[in-house]
Protein backbone atom coordinates (compact mmCIF):
# COMPACT_ATOMS: atom_id res chain seq x y z
CA UNK A 1 0.00 0.00 0.00
CA UNK A 2 3.10 2.42 0.43
CA UNK A 3 4.30 1.86 -2.63
CA UNK A 4 1.40 2.84 -4.05
CA UNK A 5 0.38 6.01 -2.33
CA UNK A 6 3.21 8.51 -3.15
CA UNK A 7 3.24 8.08 -6.89
CA UNK A 8 -0.95 8.94 -6.45
CA UNK A 9 0.00 11.70 -4.15
CA UNK A 10 3.01 13.14 -6.56
CA UNK A 11 0.04 12.77 -9.46
CA UNK A 12 -1.84 14.63 -7.23
CA UNK A 13 0.43 17.37 -6.76
CA UNK A 14 1.18 17.93 -10.36
CA UNK A 15 -2.02 18.20 -11.67
CA UNK A 16 -3.11 20.62 -8.85
CA UNK A 17 0.50 22.56 -10.13
CA UNK A 18 -0.29 22.55 -13.81
CA UNK A 19 -4.16 23.69 -13.29
CA UNK A 20 -2.95 26.88 -11.47
CA UNK A 21 -0.27 27.60 -13.90
CA UNK A 22 -2.93 26.79 -16.67
CA UNK A 23 -5.54 29.55 -14.94
CA UNK A 24 -2.60 31.95 -13.75
CA UNK A 25 -3.02 31.03 -10.31
CA UNK A 26 0.11 31.96 -8.72
CA UNK A 27 -1.65 35.80 -8.02
CA UNK A 28 1.04 37.52 -9.47
CA UNK A 29 0.40 41.02 -10.64
CA UNK A 30 2.82 40.51 -13.12
CA UNK A 31 0.72 38.27 -15.47
CA UNK A 32 3.46 36.17 -15.98
CA UNK A 33 4.29 32.84 -13.76
CA UNK A 34 7.38 34.23 -12.69
CA UNK A 35 8.72 37.58 -10.73
CA UNK A 36 10.75 39.66 -12.71
CA UNK A 37 14.61 39.39 -12.60
CA UNK A 38 17.91 40.33 -12.80
CA UNK A 39 19.13 44.12 -13.11
CA UNK A 40 16.92 44.60 -16.82
CA UNK A 41 13.75 45.66 -17.15
CA UNK A 42 12.34 45.63 -20.95
CA UNK A 43 9.74 47.84 -22.72
CA UNK A 44 7.99 46.21 -25.28
CA UNK A 45 6.82 48.09 -29.05
CA UNK A 46 4.62 46.38 -30.68
CA UNK A 47 4.14 48.38 -34.35
CA UNK A 48 4.23 47.68 -38.01
CA UNK A 49 7.51 48.11 -39.04
CA UNK A 50 7.00 45.60 -42.50
CA UNK A 51 5.42 46.28 -45.54
CA UNK A 52 3.20 49.10 -46.54
CA UNK A 53 3.02 50.29 -42.61
CA UNK A 54 7.02 50.22 -42.47
CA UNK A 55 6.93 53.97 -43.57
CA UNK A 56 5.11 55.18 -40.55
CA UNK A 57 5.75 52.63 -37.90
CA UNK A 58 9.55 52.96 -38.04
CA UNK A 59 10.07 56.17 -37.92
CA UNK A 60 7.06 55.82 -34.81
CA UNK A 61 9.56 53.12 -33.12
CA UNK A 62 12.06 55.15 -33.52
CA UNK A 63 10.92 57.35 -31.25
CA UNK A 64 10.31 54.78 -28.87
CA UNK A 65 13.76 53.62 -28.87
CA UNK A 66 15.67 57.06 -28.82
CA UNK A 67 13.85 58.11 -25.63
CA UNK A 68 14.96 54.30 -24.32
CA UNK A 69 18.32 54.82 -25.33
CA UNK A 70 18.83 58.37 -23.69
CA UNK A 71 17.44 57.01 -19.98
CA UNK A 72 19.49 54.06 -20.24
CA UNK A 73 22.63 56.31 -21.42
CA UNK A 74 21.62 58.62 -18.31
CA UNK A 75 21.61 55.50 -15.98
CA UNK A 76 18.33 54.14 -13.95
CA UNK A 77 18.34 54.24 -10.31
CA UNK A 78 19.56 50.82 -8.28
CA UNK A 79 21.88 49.96 -11.18
CA UNK A 80 18.70 48.80 -13.63
CA UNK A 81 19.13 48.62 -17.47
CA UNK A 82 16.44 49.37 -19.82
CA UNK A 83 15.63 47.45 -23.14
CA UNK A 84 13.70 47.89 -26.03
CA UNK A 85 11.91 44.52 -26.92
CA UNK A 86 10.44 45.48 -30.64
CA UNK A 87 8.00 42.87 -32.54
CA UNK A 88 6.32 44.07 -35.70
CA UNK A 89 1.89 43.63 -36.24
CA UNK A 90 2.40 43.54 -39.80
CA UNK A 91 1.51 40.02 -41.58
CA UNK A 92 2.02 40.18 -45.44
CA UNK A 93 2.97 43.82 -45.52
CA UNK A 94 -0.28 44.40 -43.76
CA UNK A 95 -0.76 45.24 -39.82
CA UNK A 96 -2.96 42.51 -37.83
CA UNK A 97 -5.08 42.35 -35.22
CA UNK A 98 -4.10 38.74 -34.69
CA UNK A 99 -0.10 39.21 -34.64
CA UNK A 100 -0.66 42.34 -32.28
CA UNK A 101 -2.21 39.95 -30.02
CA UNK A 102 0.50 37.19 -30.16
CA UNK A 103 3.10 39.64 -30.08
CA UNK A 104 1.57 41.09 -26.47
CA UNK A 105 1.08 37.77 -24.74
CA UNK A 106 4.87 37.23 -25.13
CA UNK A 107 5.30 40.70 -23.56
CA UNK A 108 2.78 39.44 -20.80
CA UNK A 109 4.81 35.87 -20.86
CA UNK A 110 7.99 37.74 -20.22
CA UNK A 111 7.91 39.07 -16.87
CA UNK A 112 10.75 41.74 -16.92
CA UNK A 113 8.79 43.36 -19.87
CA UNK A 114 7.23 46.37 -17.00
CA UNK A 115 5.40 47.64 -20.19
CA UNK A 116 4.30 48.34 -23.67
CA UNK A 117 4.67 50.82 -26.64
CA UNK A 118 1.61 50.20 -29.33
CA UNK A 119 -0.11 49.97 -31.21
CA UNK A 120 -0.36 51.97 -34.13
CA UNK A 121 -3.95 51.01 -35.42
CA UNK A 122 -6.82 50.65 -33.68
CA UNK A 123 -8.42 47.66 -34.79
CA UNK A 124 -5.02 45.89 -33.73
CA UNK A 125 -4.83 47.31 -30.36
CA UNK A 126 -8.79 46.15 -29.80
CA UNK A 127 -7.22 42.51 -30.27
CA UNK A 128 -4.49 43.63 -27.40
CA UNK A 129 -6.40 45.49 -24.57
CA UNK A 130 -8.38 42.57 -23.09
CA UNK A 131 -4.58 40.75 -22.84
CA UNK A 132 -2.90 43.49 -20.86
CA UNK A 133 -5.88 44.15 -19.08
CA UNK A 134 -6.09 41.03 -17.86
CA UNK A 135 -2.38 40.67 -16.94
CA UNK A 136 -1.88 44.11 -15.65
CA UNK A 137 0.65 45.43 -18.39
CA UNK A 138 0.30 49.25 -18.97
CA UNK A 139 0.53 49.94 -22.83
CA UNK A 140 0.71 53.30 -24.53
CA UNK A 141 -0.46 54.52 -27.76
CA UNK A 142 0.84 56.99 -29.70
CA UNK A 143 -1.27 56.79 -32.51
CA UNK A 144 -4.27 54.93 -31.59
CA UNK A 145 -7.29 57.35 -32.21
CA UNK A 146 -11.15 54.97 -32.67
CA UNK A 147 -12.77 56.65 -29.78
CA UNK A 148 -14.47 53.09 -28.61
CA UNK A 149 -11.32 52.05 -27.38
CA UNK A 150 -11.54 54.37 -24.36
CA UNK A 151 -15.59 55.54 -24.41
CA UNK A 152 -18.79 53.55 -24.39
CA UNK A 153 -19.66 50.38 -23.63
CA UNK A 154 -17.49 48.73 -26.42
CA UNK A 155 -14.25 49.83 -24.05
CA UNK A 156 -16.23 48.42 -21.21
CA UNK A 157 -16.31 44.91 -22.86
CA UNK A 158 -12.65 45.37 -23.68
CA UNK A 159 -11.99 45.24 -20.03
CA UNK A 160 -14.54 42.52 -18.97
CA UNK A 161 -11.46 40.92 -17.22
CA UNK A 162 -10.37 43.77 -15.08
CA UNK A 163 -13.22 46.14 -14.89
CA UNK A 164 -12.08 48.91 -12.12
CA UNK A 165 -8.51 48.75 -13.50
CA UNK A 166 -7.44 50.28 -16.72
CA UNK A 167 -4.19 49.68 -18.57
CA UNK A 168 -4.73 51.35 -22.18
CA UNK A 169 -3.38 55.07 -22.38
CA UNK A 170 -2.76 57.30 -25.28
CA UNK A 171 -0.80 60.29 -26.11
CA UNK A 172 -2.76 61.20 -29.68
CA UNK A 173 -6.51 63.05 -30.20
CA UNK A 174 -8.86 60.44 -30.69
CA UNK A 175 -11.57 60.44 -33.94
CA UNK A 176 -14.26 62.61 -32.54
CA UNK A 177 -11.52 65.51 -32.35
CA UNK A 178 -9.96 64.60 -35.54
CA UNK A 179 -12.92 63.88 -37.86
CA UNK A 180 -14.50 67.52 -36.24
CA UNK A 181 -11.27 68.54 -37.15
CA UNK A 182 -11.39 67.47 -41.07
CA UNK A 183 -14.82 68.44 -41.39
CA UNK A 184 -14.23 72.04 -40.19
CA UNK A 185 -11.20 72.15 -42.36
CA UNK A 186 -13.16 70.79 -45.39
CA UNK A 187 -15.52 73.82 -44.62
CA UNK A 188 -12.89 75.95 -44.05
CA UNK A 189 -11.37 75.44 -47.77
CA UNK A 190 -15.37 75.68 -49.39
CA UNK A 191 -16.09 72.18 -50.12
CA UNK A 192 -19.74 72.04 -49.52
CA UNK A 193 -20.50 68.23 -51.28
CA UNK A 194 -18.70 65.25 -50.23
CA UNK A 195 -18.55 61.26 -51.17
CA UNK A 196 -17.39 59.40 -47.80
CA UNK A 197 -15.08 56.13 -48.40
CA UNK A 198 -13.88 54.14 -45.50
CA UNK A 199 -11.81 50.31 -45.69
CA UNK A 200 -14.32 49.22 -42.99
CA UNK A 201 -11.75 48.65 -40.03
CA UNK A 202 -12.35 50.44 -36.45
CA UNK A 203 -10.07 53.48 -37.33
CA UNK A 204 -11.29 53.99 -40.74
CA UNK A 205 -14.89 53.44 -40.41
CA UNK A 206 -15.04 55.50 -36.65
CA UNK A 207 -13.38 58.43 -38.63
CA UNK A 208 -15.71 58.70 -41.76
CA UNK A 209 -18.67 58.32 -39.77
CA UNK A 210 -17.81 61.42 -37.26
CA UNK A 211 -16.80 63.03 -40.41
CA UNK A 212 -20.20 62.70 -41.65
CA UNK A 213 -21.90 63.51 -38.87
CA UNK A 214 -19.81 66.76 -38.34
CA UNK A 215 -20.03 67.93 -42.31
CA UNK A 216 -23.78 67.58 -42.02
CA UNK A 217 -23.89 69.78 -38.96
CA UNK A 218 -21.20 71.84 -40.47
CA UNK A 219 -24.15 72.94 -43.14
CA UNK A 220 -22.25 70.27 -45.60
CA UNK A 221 -23.98 67.73 -48.07
CA UNK A 222 -23.05 63.67 -47.76
CA UNK A 223 -23.84 62.39 -51.45
CA UNK A 224 -22.87 59.25 -50.61
CA UNK A 225 -21.08 56.60 -47.95
CA UNK A 226 -19.88 53.32 -49.24
CA UNK A 227 -16.77 50.54 -47.60
CA UNK A 228 -14.25 48.83 -49.63
CA UNK A 229 -13.41 45.62 -49.39
CA UNK A 230 -10.13 44.16 -47.21
CA UNK A 231 -7.24 44.14 -50.00
CA UNK A 232 -9.50 45.78 -52.84
CA UNK A 233 -7.52 47.37 -55.42
CA UNK A 234 -9.92 48.05 -58.18
CA UNK A 235 -11.90 51.17 -57.66
CA UNK A 236 -13.00 52.15 -61.12
CA UNK A 237 -16.73 51.16 -60.48
CA UNK A 238 -17.37 52.89 -57.14
CA UNK A 239 -15.50 55.88 -58.57
CA UNK A 240 -17.09 56.16 -61.76
CA UNK A 241 -20.10 56.07 -59.62
CA UNK A 242 -18.99 58.90 -57.39
CA UNK A 243 -18.02 61.05 -60.41
CA UNK A 244 -21.80 60.92 -61.36
CA UNK A 245 -22.55 62.53 -58.08
CA UNK A 246 -20.52 65.59 -58.76
CA UNK A 247 -18.91 65.70 -55.40
CA UNK A 248 -16.12 68.88 -53.90
CA UNK A 249 -13.93 66.55 -51.74
CA UNK A 250 -14.18 62.84 -51.24
CA UNK A 251 -13.20 61.47 -48.04
CA UNK A 252 -11.49 58.15 -47.48
CA UNK A 253 -11.54 56.68 -43.48
CA UNK A 254 -8.72 54.60 -43.75
CA UNK A 255 -5.23 53.35 -44.05
CA UNK A 256 -2.51 53.57 -47.12
CA UNK A 257 -2.17 50.03 -46.66
CA UNK A 258 -5.43 49.61 -47.11
CA UNK A 259 -5.82 51.51 -50.31
CA UNK A 260 -5.80 54.91 -49.76
CA UNK A 261 -3.43 56.03 -52.05
CA UNK A 262 -4.45 53.63 -54.99
CA UNK A 263 -7.59 55.74 -54.66
CA UNK A 264 -6.65 58.97 -54.79
CA UNK A 265 -4.59 57.82 -58.21
CA UNK A 266 -7.42 56.01 -59.79
CA UNK A 267 -9.61 59.05 -59.12
CA UNK A 268 -7.66 60.54 -61.90
CA UNK A 269 -9.44 57.81 -64.81
CA UNK A 270 -12.71 57.80 -63.10
CA UNK A 271 -13.71 61.77 -63.94
CA UNK A 272 -12.13 63.17 -60.65
CA UNK A 273 -9.09 64.55 -61.16
CA UNK A 274 -10.14 68.05 -60.36
CA UNK A 275 -11.99 66.99 -56.95
CA UNK A 276 -10.24 67.43 -53.73
CA UNK A 277 -9.20 63.97 -51.52
CA UNK A 278 -9.17 64.06 -47.36
CA UNK A 279 -8.20 62.14 -45.33
CA UNK A 280 -6.98 61.11 -41.33
CA UNK A 281 -4.24 60.09 -40.26
CA UNK A 282 -3.84 56.83 -41.82
CA UNK A 283 -2.94 58.64 -45.26
CA UNK A 284 -0.10 60.42 -43.54
CA UNK A 285 2.42 58.55 -44.31
CA UNK A 286 5.14 58.03 -47.44
CA UNK A 287 3.27 55.02 -48.64
CA UNK A 288 0.29 57.29 -49.74
CA UNK A 289 2.74 59.72 -51.90
CA UNK A 290 4.22 56.60 -53.34
CA UNK A 291 1.38 55.09 -54.03
CA UNK A 292 -1.00 57.92 -55.09
CA UNK A 293 2.38 59.30 -57.30
CA UNK A 294 2.05 62.52 -58.58
CA UNK A 295 -2.21 62.25 -58.17
CA UNK A 296 -1.10 62.76 -54.32
CA UNK A 297 -0.65 66.39 -54.48
CA UNK A 298 -3.63 68.46 -53.48
CA UNK A 299 -4.65 65.97 -51.40
CA UNK A 300 -5.02 66.66 -47.26
CA UNK A 301 -5.26 64.67 -43.94
CA UNK A 302 -5.45 65.19 -40.71
CA UNK A 303 -3.37 64.52 -37.93
CA UNK A 304 -4.07 63.26 -34.29
CA UNK A 305 -0.47 65.01 -32.97
CA UNK A 306 1.00 68.42 -33.29
CA UNK A 307 3.99 69.77 -35.97
CA UNK A 308 6.78 68.91 -34.40
CA UNK A 309 8.68 71.52 -36.39
CA UNK A 310 6.51 74.28 -35.10
CA UNK A 311 6.32 73.48 -30.98
CA UNK A 312 9.42 75.25 -29.21
CA UNK A 313 8.47 72.06 -26.63
CA UNK A 314 10.02 69.84 -29.52
CA UNK A 315 13.39 71.57 -30.82
CA UNK A 316 15.50 69.67 -29.12
CA UNK A 317 13.65 66.05 -29.73
CA UNK A 318 14.00 66.99 -33.41
CA UNK A 319 17.40 67.29 -33.09
CA UNK A 320 18.33 63.87 -31.36
CA UNK A 321 16.29 62.48 -33.60
CA UNK A 322 17.37 63.61 -37.09
CA UNK A 323 21.23 62.66 -35.50
CA UNK A 324 20.43 59.93 -34.54
CA UNK A 325 18.15 58.39 -37.33
CA UNK A 326 19.93 60.70 -40.01
CA UNK A 327 16.13 61.13 -40.87
CA UNK A 328 13.34 63.31 -40.64
CA UNK A 329 11.12 62.80 -37.73
CA UNK A 330 7.90 60.98 -38.43
CA UNK A 331 4.36 62.04 -37.67
CA UNK A 332 3.96 59.94 -34.62
CA UNK A 333 7.70 59.98 -33.85
CA UNK A 334 7.67 62.83 -30.70
CA UNK A 335 4.13 61.07 -29.61
CA UNK A 336 6.02 57.92 -28.74
CA UNK A 337 8.89 59.36 -27.80
CA UNK A 338 6.54 61.01 -25.46
CA UNK A 339 4.67 58.01 -24.30
CA UNK A 340 7.28 56.31 -23.59
CA UNK A 341 9.41 59.07 -21.81
CA UNK A 342 6.18 58.30 -19.71
CA UNK A 343 6.55 54.96 -19.11
CA UNK A 344 10.14 55.40 -18.14
CA UNK A 345 9.55 57.84 -15.79
CA UNK A 346 6.75 55.40 -14.26
CA UNK A 347 9.41 53.10 -14.19
CA UNK A 348 11.86 55.47 -12.40
CA UNK A 349 9.43 56.21 -9.91
CA UNK A 350 8.66 52.43 -8.77
CA UNK A 351 11.83 51.74 -8.24
CA UNK A 352 12.82 54.15 -6.13
CA UNK A 353 9.33 53.53 -4.09
CA UNK A 354 10.77 49.71 -3.89
CA UNK A 355 13.60 51.10 -2.34
CA UNK A 356 15.82 50.69 -5.16
CA UNK A 357 14.63 47.13 -5.86
CA UNK A 358 13.09 45.99 -9.12
CA UNK A 359 9.34 46.89 -8.99
CA UNK A 360 6.53 45.12 -10.23
CA UNK A 361 3.80 45.81 -13.41
CA UNK A 362 1.14 47.14 -10.69
CA UNK A 363 3.24 49.66 -9.66
CA UNK A 364 4.31 51.12 -12.68
CA UNK A 365 1.06 50.97 -14.19
CA UNK A 366 -0.07 53.01 -10.97
CA UNK A 367 2.63 55.59 -11.82
CA UNK A 368 1.61 55.75 -15.70
CA UNK A 369 -2.55 56.58 -14.63
CA UNK A 370 -1.38 58.95 -12.07
CA UNK A 371 0.78 61.51 -15.06
CA UNK A 372 -0.76 64.80 -14.54
CA UNK A 373 0.90 67.93 -17.03
CA UNK A 374 3.89 65.66 -17.82
CA UNK A 375 6.67 67.31 -19.60
CA UNK A 376 7.44 66.45 -23.12
CA UNK A 377 7.75 67.17 -26.50
CA UNK A 378 3.91 67.88 -27.14
CA UNK A 379 3.78 70.10 -24.25
CA UNK A 380 2.27 69.19 -20.79
CA UNK A 381 0.74 65.46 -21.31
CA UNK A 382 -1.31 63.92 -18.83
CA UNK A 383 -4.59 61.00 -18.75
CA UNK A 384 -8.05 61.60 -17.69
CA UNK A 385 -10.00 58.84 -16.05
CA UNK A 386 -10.14 56.59 -19.25
CA UNK A 387 -6.62 57.05 -20.72
CA UNK A 388 -7.00 59.61 -22.88
CA UNK A 389 -4.88 62.54 -22.94
CA UNK A 390 -6.15 65.55 -21.39
CA UNK A 391 -4.38 67.97 -23.83
CA UNK A 392 -4.75 66.91 -27.25
CA UNK A 393 -3.32 69.03 -30.34
CA UNK A 394 -4.49 68.07 -34.14
CA UNK A 395 -2.29 69.47 -36.80
CA UNK A 396 -3.69 69.77 -40.74
CA UNK A 397 -1.82 69.03 -43.64
CA UNK A 398 -1.47 68.72 -47.78
CA UNK A 399 0.60 67.30 -49.91
CA UNK A 400 2.31 69.56 -52.45
CA UNK A 401 5.17 68.80 -55.12
CA UNK A 402 5.34 65.21 -53.92
CA UNK A 403 5.73 66.17 -49.85
CA UNK A 404 4.03 66.58 -47.16
CA UNK A 405 3.42 70.58 -46.68
CA UNK A 406 2.02 71.64 -43.09
CA UNK A 407 -1.32 73.84 -43.11
CA UNK A 408 -2.18 74.84 -39.22
CA UNK A 409 -2.63 73.37 -36.16
CA UNK A 410 -6.55 73.27 -35.81
CA UNK A 411 -8.41 75.16 -33.12
CA UNK A 412 -11.48 72.83 -32.11
CA UNK A 413 -14.76 74.78 -32.08
CA UNK A 414 -16.27 72.46 -29.60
Amino acid sequence: MKSSALPIRLLAVLCLSALLSACGGNGSSNGSNSAPSGDTIKIGIDLPVSGADASIGIPTQNGTVLAIEQAEGKGLPGGFHLKADALDDAVQGVHSPQQGASNTKTFISDANVLAMVGPFNSNVARAEIPLTNEAGLVQISPSNTADNLTKGPDAASLRRSNPDTNTYFRVCAIDSRQGLAAAQSARKLGFQKTYILDDNETYGLGLANVFETDFKQLGGTVLGHDHITKNQQDFKALLTKIAANHPDVVFFGGTSSNGGGEIRKQMFDAGLSKVAYLGGDGISDQQFIKDAGVTADGSYYTLAAPNTQKLPSAQQFVKDYQKRWNSQVGPYSASAYAGTQIIIAAIVKAIKDNHNKMPTRAQVLKNVAATKNFDSPLGPIGFDKDGDSTSPVISFWTVKNGQQAFVDQVKLKL
